[in-house]
């Protein structure tokens, strides 16, 4: 029969080990520690509103609204919207570093950058639809990845990219409004 001492001592070091793991499994975002400060940025985001438009036996697909974001190094931001045709005036603006640092993080931590360029079709009856596409260069680095929204295409969208993309939209929607 096992002593009484020899499984507190052995318990002791599962413990440890638990109060240790739990807050990190528990945890939902990147540590923004991930982000150096020698890190070179630069992104270019782009969302089309489009609309496939049939002539009878040819049909062409138009953007109804474009949005484009960039991000520079230092912080910099310039969003331009195209709408209906019409080019509206460039927003500039500065993201705070909190920020900045944030969606570096997401970007090192989740290997956004070594994620292959794939290609999504677009299911046949779609006719309007949503289509990003995100530039990053990352210490000399760079990928492009084009993407439909989910409900347009029959292949699976990694959550990455998806996780990429809310943290964009909602940098766009802080400078917007």
């Amino acid at each position: 029969m096992v002593k009484p001492i020899y499984l507190v001592m052995g318990a002791i070091p599962v413990i440890i080990a638990l109060l240790i793991s739990i807050p990190l499994i528990t945890k939902n975002e990147i540590p923004i520690s991930a982000a150096n400060s020698i890190d070179k940025i630069e992104i270019e985001y782009t969302k089309h509103q489009l609309k496939k438009i049939s002539y009878g036996v040819t049909e062409r697909t138009g953007s109804q609204k474009t949005e484009i974001l960039l991000i520079k190094n230092n912080g910099d931001t310039k969003y331009s919207l195209t709408d209906k045709g019409y080019l509206q005036p460039d927003i500039r603006s500065k993201l705070d570093e909190k920020t900045l640092n944030k969606i570096k993080a997401l970007i090192k931590e989740t290997g956004f950058i070594a994620i292959p360029s794939e290609s999504f079709t677009i299911l046949e009856n779609v006719t309007d639809y949503q289509k990003s596409n995100v530039k990053i260069t990352l210490n000399g680095r760079t990928n492009q990845i084009h993407w439909p929204e989910q409900n347009a295409t029959s292949g699976f969208i990694p959550p990455i990219i998806t996780m990429v993309e809310s943290e964009l939209d909602e940098i766009i929607l802080k400078i917007s409004e």
